[in-house]
């Protein structure tokens, strides 16, 4: 059994989703793990993780759509708010979403389906440097 543990650093330019599927595809062809499970968490509690359809841009802003209308901003909503308005939505769209993934690994590739893509979803309204840790394990 082998195990592979690394990081990736991802920009973001505010709020949304970024498809990140080729950089941790990269990553794992690197390792030479052939069979396994990939472990994939984002180090952050105002960002998420998320598999979703990666075929039609329109399914991601109706996404960011939706969690804007779910978790709205404002100064009477929520009494943590020392970090911004857009803070404390964050982090309850944090919580509603995924900060961890585990996706299967065979022949060397994640066995996402035909249609599904990894997004690092951006709560706040201002960019940020996100890092996400990958733990590797299998032969």
């Amino acid at each position: 059994m082998q195990q592979a543990q690394g990081s990736l650093t991802f920009k973001t330019d505010g709020p949304g989703l970024s498809d990140i599927t080729a950089d941790i595809a990269g990553w794992l062809r690197q390792q030479g793990v052939a069979t396994g499970l990939l472990s994939i968490f984002i180090r952050h509690t105002s960002a998420s993780l998320m598999i979703q359809e990666n075929a039609d841009d329109r399914v991601m802003q109706d996404m960011e759509v939706f969690f804007k209308k779910l978790v709205p901003e404002g100064h009477d909503l929520y009494s943590h708010s020392a970090e911004g308005l857009d803070d404390m939505p964050a982090h309850i769209k944090s919580a509603l979403t995924q900060t961890s993934l585990t996706i299967p690994v065979s022949q060397g590739r994640m066995m996402l389906g035909t249609w599904q893509g990894i997004y690092l979803f951006e709560h706040r309204t201002r960019p940020k440097q996100r890092e996400i840790t990958l733990h590797l394990s299998g032969e």
